[in-house]
């Protein structure tokens, strides 16, 4: 890792005892932008492993004893450390890398495998991205999660890739590993030289309690990564919103703020009230070219495993947001008693959901249709 920043010209601050991991590295790009990582760093292996198949390597987290406890992956409260969680083959000279986020808590030992042909990408092209899915114990069918990897001369920007998709979903993590090189972050409060700030009395009432401008303000959450996430949720649920308002026959829409029960609230017809959940799809398609959901909650009650998979009765219908594919802020509907049943917990739904043609359509008329007849 040390090398690999060096060999990107920038200068280590800090380098630490490789006796204690997990790794505190601060240094100082090129251009004067000084970063620090908290890296949670393992060998990659491919030794051939009984009952695996031959064209996986692998990695395991294992730090210390195994124990069987669960073990937080450290993150900086305060946003000034970036912690990567990622195995490395000195010799072959390439890393992997998984969503710390995803995986914390984690036990010692767990092993992550990955195959040979995303190796083969990764010495070709330098950075390479692709899904996975992520079970965190055996039999349980957990959430897809995005992998990214590359050579040593793409470290440096895996350390901001990690910067900017703390705490994104899937989808949107997946569009941030394969939209190209990162900018600088650079956070300016003030206004841009020469562009006169807005009249007070057009200020929103937002703008003037913090007393920023509405561009600084959109800055604000351009360059920081949790408020983005948290803001782009509610955008897709603002362009729903916007597409139900002009349908033909919806009343009593309005936008819940809940933990559970939906995202939205509306009559069709005089009819009782209809529950939509707002998704985001994958940024990775099928081979058929359908997109897909990552339908499951990101945690789980320690108790009860199937606790992270939706039921049927939670809400009537679910919009699939599609921007991580298309860019566009567009939904496609399916009725959520038409989806599979999970194969292991009885009354829950499949967290692997493929929008295919027969049970998906971007005509919510004909999805509310459908609920109401269900």
């Amino acid at each position: 890792m040390l090398d690999a920043l060096r060999s990107s010209g920038c200068r280590i601050l800090h380098a630490p005892d490789p006796k204690y991991p997990p790794y505190r590295i601060t240094f100082e790009t090129r251009l004067g932008e000084r970063m620090g990582i908290m890296a949670y760093a393992f060998t990659i292996t491919s030794v051939v492993t009984e009952g695996r198949p031959d064209d996986e390597a692998r990695f395991q987290l294992k730090y210390g004893k195994k124990t069987g406890e669960e073990y937080e992956i450290w993150q900086d409260p305060y946003g000034l450390y970036t912690t990567l969680l990622l195995g490395i083959n000195h010799e072959e000279g390439y890393f992997v890398a998984i969503d710390p986020v995803l995986h914390s808590p984690t036990k010692f030992y767990i092993s992550l495998e990955f195959k040979h042909r995303h190796i083969d990408e990764i010495k070709a092209s330098g950075w390479h991205a692709w899904e996975r899915e992520h079970r965190q114990t055996r039999g349980d069918e957990g959430p897809i999660e995005v992998l990214v990897g590359g050579l040593a001369s793409s470290f440096l920007r895996y350390a901001r890739f990690e910067r900017e998709a703390l705490g994104e979903d899937q989808g949107h993590r997946y569009q941030l590993a394969t939209q190209g090189e990162f900018p600088l972050e650079r956070l300016e409060l003030a206004s841009a030289a020469g562009q006169p700030a807005p009249a007070e009395s057009h200020l929103h009432a937002l703008a003037r309690e913090f007393q920023l401008s509405p561009d600084e303000i959109l800055e604000l959450i351009d360059k920081r990564r949790r408020l983005r996430v948290a803001v782009r949720g509610g955008v897709a649920e603002i362009h729903l919103m916007r597409a139900l308002k002009t349908v033909k026959g919806v009343t009593d829409l309005k936008s819940l703020d809940l933990d559970a029960g939906g995202d939205v609230s509306l009559r069709y017809l005089g009819s009782r009230p209809l529950l939509i959940e707002c998704k985001n799809v994958r940024g990775v398609t099928t081979s058929s070219g359908l997109a897909q959901i990552d339908f499951q909650r990101t945690r789980a009650s320690k108790a009860d495993s199937c606790s992270r998979y939706y039921s049927p009765s939670d809400f009537d219908v679910v919009a699939a947001c599609l921007h991580p594919v298309t860019s566009k802020w567009e939904f496609s509907y399916g009725v959520t008693r038409e989806l599979d049943e999970h194969k292991r917990c009885p009354g829950k739904l499949a967290s692997n959901v493929r929008l295919d043609p027969d049970r998906w359509r971007q005509d919510v008329v004909w999805a509310l249709r459908k609920a109401l007849n269900a």
